[in-house]
C-alpha cells in the first residue's frame, strides 16, 4: 500500500504555473507515448510509476531516463506532481486509485475530513470508463477526469499525438487542465458526456480493432482468389487508401461504389455463394451490406434487403 503523498500547500493568490508537473502511472504503450509527447511539449515528468515486476521496472527506467524523471514503483512513488495520469488497463484503474489514496474500500468513510488531494488533478485514460473510477481521490479533494486519445497504441509503433482527438469527461477543474494539456500536445479536446462513454468507446472500436477484423476477413477472401495474405496486404492498400481519401473529401455517399450501390442482385448473389465457403466471411459481408442498405444510397434496395435476409 502506498503512503499518502506529501502535499505542499501552494498559495492560491499566486498565478498557476504555465506547465504543470506530471507523474505517469503505467509504462506501457500509452504511457510511453504520453511521456514522449509531454516531454516534447516541455512538460516536466517527475515520475514514471510501474508495477513491481522486473520487466515493468526496466521499461519504466528506460522511459524515465529519456526525460529526466524518476523510475519508481507504487510502493516508492512520491506523487509530488501537480497532475497524476493513470495509464493502466481498465480493470486496474479503481485499484490504483485506492492504492495512491492510501485507503481501502472499507475505510474511505472513516478518514479525516481533511482533503489531502485538493491541489491535484488526476486523470485516467480509459475510453469506456468514466471519471467515477477515481471517486476515492475525488472524495479526498482531487479533481478527476477521464481523458482518452482516439488513437491506437500497439507494440512497435509510438504515434504522435499532434492532431489527435481526446475525449474528456470529469470535474470542471480537471477538465480545464486536461484541455490545456491537450492543446499543448497539439491535440483536439472535446467533451464526452458520462452517460455516452460506452457509445464513444464502441465508436473507437469500429475505427481500429474492428477495421482490422474486416481487413483480415478480406485477406482470407483474397486467399480463396489465389492471392497470399502477404501479397493481399500490399495489393489492398491502394484501394483502401483511396477509399479513405474519398470518404474524407467527398463524404460517405459519394465515396460509395461497387455492386451494392448499383443494386446488382446477380453479383451480390454470386458473392454470397462463394463467401459461404469461407469461415465467417459471409457474416461480415451481410452485416456490412445490410448497413449499406440502411445508411447509403443503393439501387434495388428492397430486393437487396430480401437477398441479404435469406
Amino acid at each position: 500500500m502506498l503512503n499518502c503523498p506529501v502535499i505542499r500547500e501552494p498559495c492560491y493568490a499566486a498565478a498557476m504555473p504555465v506547465k504543470q508537473r506530471i507523474a505517469i502511472i503505467g509504462a506501457g504503450r500509452l504511457g510511453t507515448a504520453l511521456v514522449r509527447e509531454l516531454a516534447r511539449a516541455n512538460y516536466k515528468i517527475t515520475e514514471v510509476v510501474s508495477r513491481g515486476k522486473a520487466a515493468s521496472k526496466r521499461q519504466a527506467r528506460r522511459l524515465a531516463e529519456r526525460v529526466g524523471a524518476r523510475a519508481v514503483t507504487m510502493k516508492t512513488a512520491h506523487l509530488d506532481a501537480d497532475v497524476i495520469w493513470i495509464c493502466v488497463p481498465d480493470s486496474e484503474i479503481s485499484g490504483v486509485a485506492r492504492d495512491i489514496a492510501g485507503v481501502s474500500p472499507f475505510t474511505i468513510q472513516k478518514r479525516s475530513a481533511k482533503k489531502p488531494w485538493r491541489y491535484k488533478a488526476v486523470f485516467h485514460s480509459s475510453g469506456a470508463l468514466t471519471s467515477d473510477e477515481l471517486d476515492v481521490l475525488r472524495q479526498q479533494g482531487g479533481a478527476v477526469a477521464s481523458i482518452h486519445p482516439l488513437m491506437t497504441f500497439v507494440s512497435g509503433s509510438v504515434p504522435s499525438l499532434k492532431g489527435i482527438p481526446f475525449g474528456i469527461e470529469g470535474d470542471a477543474r480537471a477538465v480545464r487542465e486536461a484541455m490545456r494539456i491537450v492543446r499543448q500536445l497539439g491535440g483536439e479536446a472535446f467533451n464526452v458526456r458520462k452517460e455516452n462513454k460506452a457509445a464513444y468507446h464502441a465508436w473507437g472500436t469500429f475505427l481500429s480493432p474492428l477495421l482490422l477484423a474486416f481487413l483480415v476477413t478480406a485477406e482470407n477472401v483474397a486467399q480463396h482468389a489465389g492471392v497470399s495474405a502477404t501479397d493481399a496486404r500490399k495489393k489492398m492498400l491502394p484501394i483502401v487508401k483511396q477509399t479513405l481519401a474519398n470518404y474524407a473529401v467527398l463524404g460517405p455517399a459519394q465515396a460509395f461504389s461497387g455492386p451494392i450501390v448499383r443494386g446488382d442482385i446477380g453479383t451480390v448473389r454470386q458473392h454470397l455463394r462463394v463467401l459461404n465457403k469461407i469461415l465467417g466471411a459471409s457474416d461480415v459481408y451481410i452485416a456490412l451490406a445490410k448497413s449499406a442498405t440502411l445508411h447509403l444510397p443503393v439501387q434495388n434496395r428492397r430486393e437487396l434487403k430480401s437477398l441479404l435476409s435469406e
